[in-house]
C-alpha cells in the first residue's frame, strides 16, 4: 500500500486515534472501518482508477472512514460542504460526476434525490461500514485523492486537485515545523471541507499517531471545557473562534477565568489562520492565555506555505517564513522579483503544491509561471518575514493612483474607540478609480459618522487611505471558514446608496 497516511497508520493501531460523538475509535478501527468502505466503493470492480466520489457526513468518525475508504478505493474523495445550499451541493456533483455519493445517514434525504436525479450510485455510510472488507488495490502516491472547491470569490468555485504526494507533502513540512508528535492530542473544531481541518488538524494529528478529538460544532463553552481537562495540547482555529472565545471568557466570573487561562498552559501550541488575525485578538488572547498565536498562511491550492516559528518571536501581523520544503518568491506586474520592502504577488513552488484545476486546463496553466503558483496574493517581504497585504482582486484597492491595502486600513478602524468589527472594500467611481469605503459594526449604544471616523482617521493613516464611506451593519457576511465576504460586503454597501 503506498498511501503513506495508511501505511503509518498500521505502526500505530492500538493507540487512541479518534474521539468524536460515535465514541472512541483506535487506529486499527479506523483501518478496519476504511477497508469496509473501500471495499462497499469498489462493489466487485478492483480499483476506482481515480474517479470521484462526493460524500457528506458530519465531523467525526464517520467522516474519516469514509475518507479514507475512498482513497484505499484508489478513488478522489470530494467532501461536500455541511453549510451549502442546494444549488452548491448540484454545482459540485455536477462539476466531479462522481461515481458514487456517499452520505451519513443524517443526509440521505438531502443528497440520495441529487443523486438519483443524476442517475448516480447512492450509498449510506452506515451500509458501507457494515459491509465486509476484500481486496483492495495497491495505490500509488502520484495519485489523484481530493478536490477541495475553492470559494468562488472570483468566479464559480474551481475543484482543487491534490495528489497523495501533494498531502505527504503538506503534512511533513508543518510536522516538522511544528514538531507534531505521538504523545499530542488536538481539538477539531474547524469544518471539514477545506484544506485547514482536513490537513493541518486531523492528516497531521493520523500522521504521528496523536489523538483527534473531533467536536461536532464549534461552541465556546464546550472548548474552553475540553481545555480546561488538561488533555488537549493543539488547537487550530480562524480568528473568528478566538474572537468568540475571548468574548466568553470575558462574560466568565474571576474564579473561571482563573481556571481557564490556567489550563492553557498545558496547550503547547496554538494556531491561527484561514483570514487575518486582527493585532487586537492577538494581544488580548495573550494577555488570558499566556499563549502569543501562530500565524501562518496557506490556501487550498498549496497547502501552507509560511509560518511564524514554534521557537522564537512571533511578529503581529507577520505570517513568518517559508516552511519546510517550501519555496516563495514575491513578484511585480510583470513577473520580476521585488526588493525587499516592496510588495508584489506571492509564488510558490513546492512538492505540496496542487495538481491541476478539476476539467480546467486552461485555467491551470495560467495559474503557473515557470512552475511556480501564482496565489494572487499580495504581500511585502521585511527582513526576511512576510507581511499579507491582501488579495489583488479584493483587497488590493487602486485609489486615487495609489495601490492601498485594505487589510491595513482595517487594523487600523479596530483600534478606534467605537468600532467592534470591520470590513473595507474598494467601491468604483469615477474621479479615483476606486472609493474606500467601510463597513463597520460598532459596539453597543455607539454612534459614528463619516466626518468622525475621517478626522479620526487622518490622525492615524496617509490621507488617501481614510475611507470616503461609511456604513453601519450588524454583522458581517462570512463563509463557512468565518472568513469575511468582501464581494457580499460590497452588495450590501451598493444596496445602501
Amino acid at each position: 500500500m503506498s498511501i503513506l497516511l495508511i501505511e503509518r497508520a498500521e505502526q500505530h493501531a492500538a493507540r487512541t486515534a479518534i474521539i468524536a460523538a460515535e465514541g472512541k475509535f483506535t487506529y486499527r478501527d479506523l483501518l478496519d472501518a476504511s477497508g469496509r468502505v473501500a471495499s462497499f466503493l469498489l462493489n466487485g470492480r478492483r480499483d476506482l482508477e481515480e474517479q470521484p466520489v462526493a460524500f457528506m457526513a458530519p465531523p467525526g468518525f464517520h467522516y474519516v472512514a469514509l475518507q479514507w475508504g475512498i482513497w484505499r478505493a484508489g478513488g478522489i474523495a470530494a467532501p461536500l460542504s455541511l453549510f451549502h445550499p442546494r444549488p452548491e451541493l448540484e454545482y459540485v456533483i455536477e462539476d466531479t460526476h462522481p461515481a458514487v455519493v456517499m452520505a451519513h445517514p443524517d443526509y440521505a434525504a438531502l443528497l440520495a434525490p441529487l443523486a438519483a436525479e443524476r442517475g448516480l450510485r447512492f450509498g449510506l455510510s452506515s451500509e458501507a461500514l457494515a459491509g465486509p472488507e476484500g481486496p483492495l488495490p495497491e495505490v500509488a502516491v502520484t495519485r489523484r485523492c481530493m478536490i477541495l472547491y475553492t470559494s468562488g470569490t472570483t468566479g464559480k468555485p474551481k475543484g482543487v486537485v491534490a495528489t497523495h504526494a501533494n498531502i505527504a507533502a503538506q503534512v511533513t513540512s508543518l510536522v516538522t515545523a511544528w514538531e507534531w508528535n505521538a504523545a499530542d492530542w488536538i481539538l477539531e473544531v474547524l469544518p471539514l471541507h477545506h484544506v485547514h481541518g482536513i490537513v493541518n488538524v486531523i492528516s497531521c494529528a493520523l500522521w504521528v499517531g496523536a489523538v483527534c478529538e473531533i467536536l461536532p460544532r464549534f461552541d465556546a463553552e464546550q472548548v474552553w471545557n475540553r481545555i480546561a481537562r488538561q488533555e488537549p495540547t493543539l488547537f487550530m482555529a480562524v480568528p473568528t473562534i478566538y474572537v468568540k472565545l475571548i468574548e466568553y471568557w470575558e462574560k466568565a466570573d474571576a474564579t473561571r477565568r482563573q481556571q481557564l487561562s490556567a489550563a492553557c498552559r498545558h496547550m503547547r501550541l496554538m494556531v491561527s489562520g484561514s483570514a487575518a488575525l486582527p493585532v487586537t485578538a492577538l494581544e488580548k488572547w495573550r494577555e488570558i492565555t499566556g499563549h502569543t498565536l501562530l500565524e501562518r498562511y496557506g490556501m487550498t491550492e498549496i497547502g501552507m506555505a509560511l509560518s511564524n516559528p514554534l521557537h522564537g518571536r512571533r511578529i503581529p501581523g507577520s505570517v513568518g517564513t517559508p516552511l519546510p520544503g517550501v519555496r516563495v518568491r514575491l513578484t511585480d506586474e510583470s513577473g520580476q522579483t521585488v526588493t525587499s520592502g516592496q510588495p508584489g504577488e506571492i509564488e510558490v513552488k513546492s512538492p505540496a503544491v496542487f495538481l491541476e484545476y478539476w476539467g480546467k486546463p486552461m485555467e491551470t496553466r495560467k495559474s503557473f509561471r515557470e512552475g511556480w503558483f501564482l496565489t494572487g496574493d499580495v504581500a511585502v517581504e521585511e527582513n526576511g518575514s512576510f507581511r499579507i497585504l491582501g488579495r489583488n482582486s479584493v483587497d488590493i484597492i487602486k485609489t486615487g493612483g495609489y495601490k492601498v491595502s485594505a487589510l491595513e486600513i482595517e487594523e487600523v478602524l479596530r483600534t478606534h474607540p467605537k468600532i467592534e468589527e470591520c470590513a473595507v472594500v474598494g467601491m468604483p467611481d469615477p474621479v479615483w478609480g476606486e472609493r474606500i469605503c467601510a463597513a463597520v459594526i460598532l459596539k453597543n449604544g455607539e454612534e459614528l459618522t463619516i466626518e468622525g471616523l475621517r478626522d479620526w482617521g487622518k490622525e492615524q493613516l496617509a490621507s488617501y487611505k481614510v475611507p470616503k464611506d461609511l456604513i453601519v451593519v450588524k454583522e458581517l457576511p462570512r463563509n463557512a471558514m468565518g472568513k469575511v465576504s468582501k464581494p457580499n460586503v460590497k452588495k450590501v454597501i451598493e444596496s445602501r446608496r
